[in-house]
């Protein structure tokens, strides 16, 4: 049974520099119906003592619930338990070492109520390990019907964020699909958002900034920091991107399935240019076969001949993965250095 509006649901991992303001600002909303469902995942840095303190102390500590692994579970394990224990309606995830706007609950609920919208966007912007910060901002737009949201997300590579923070979701989506998050510790949150985005019928997406994303050198796309690269990591990120092809095939005959597939592949390009930027650093070393079997297009020859948006990317992306390793390796190379990929 529902006892809020809303859940903000935080996964918790070696984040005790920065939980508390984090924590604080969710607490901060304005919004008053709010539960915090917070999931600690046995980092042992003193995250959950931080926690515990805040939730004895501060007014409105009550509503912080808590579960706490005994060992350590991986994010993807801290987020599904959030979908399967959150008594919102709606469900707004957020990273442990992120904050966001006093106001940001309130104004995506008053888009819920204004459009009876399903999943609301708010903007965001990035601060970097400097200090610099980049805006992120996307078009005031409501969509009122089914795929629109998705052909939206899928008409340009990285059309929407990446992340699963900062949207609302109405939660019985999530449940009535058995959308989960797959279990890798890379780019999960990605998979996860690309797929949701085609269950939707009604959204909001606002240009208004509520979201503060701190960027930590976590990922693959902060590797050119690290002077080793485990190829675990690296193919984690290739794994997510073919639990994508595989769940392309529901959605063939969507008028989005042709530029779902280019971003689709235009992902595991990217990849294969970083691969090839830093491969003296990545162990144990990536062979040429296994570039080539990153370019795995999710549609048939005869389905891509047939599409109409994306049509020329599409086949040329289809192209290169069908020449011989050596030739399909040269040409991502020679393609990625021309765009400074590499």
């Amino acid at each position: 049974m529902m006892g809020y509006d809303v859940t903000i649901g935080i996964p918790v991992y070696k984040s005790a520099d920065f939980v508390r303001r984090s924590l604080e600002s969710a607490l901060a909303q304005t919004y008053p119906s709010i539960e915090i469902l917070v999931v600690d995942d046995a980092g042992g840095d003193g995250s959950l003592e931080i926690i515990q303190q805040i939730r004895c102390t501060h007014p409105r500590g009550n509503d912080i619930h808590l579960i706490c692994h005994q060992e350590n579970q991986g994010v993807s394990a801290s987020r599904n338990q959030i979908i399967d224990h959150a008594k919102g309606c709606f469900l707004y995830f957020m990273d442990s070492d992120d904050v966001i706007a006093e106001k940001t609950i309130e104004l995506l609920m008053s888009q819920v109520r204004s459009y009876d919208a399903e999943m609301v966007f708010g903007s965001y912007e990035k601060v970097e390990l400097s200090g610099h910060k980049k805006l992120y901002q996307y078009p005031d737009v409501h969509f009122t019907h089914k795929d629109e949201l998705a052909a939206f997300a899928y008409r340009k590579y990285a059309g929407i964020q990446a992340s699963a923070c900062n949207y609302l979701i109405k939660i019985d989506i999530l449940r009535e699909n058995h959308l989960r998050f797959i279990e890798t510790d890379y780019w999960e949150d990605m998979v996860f958002t690309f797929d949701l985005v085609t269950y939707i019928s009604r959204a909001v997406m606002l240009s208004d900034i509520t979201y503060s994303y701190i960027c930590r050198p976590h990922s693959l796309s902060h590797y050119q920091y690290r002077e080793t690269i485990s190829k675990h990591e690296v193919w984690q990120n290739v794994r997510a991107v073919d639990y994508l092809k595989r769940t392309s095939t529901r959605l063939v005959d969507k008028v989005y399935f042709p530029n779902r597939c280019c971003n689709i592949v235009m992902t595991d390009f990217y990849i294969a240019c970083n691969i090839l930027k830093r491969r003296k650093a990545i162990a144990p070393y990536v062979e040429d076969w296994e570039i080539k079997s990153l370019m795995k297009h999710p549609a048939s020859f005869r389905q891509v001949c047939k599409f109409r948006q994306s049509h020329a990317k599409n086949t040329i992306l289809f192209v290169l993965s069908k020449l011989p390793v050596f030739w399909c390796v040269r040409v991502i190379w020679c393609v990625g250095k021309l765009k400074k990929l590499i």
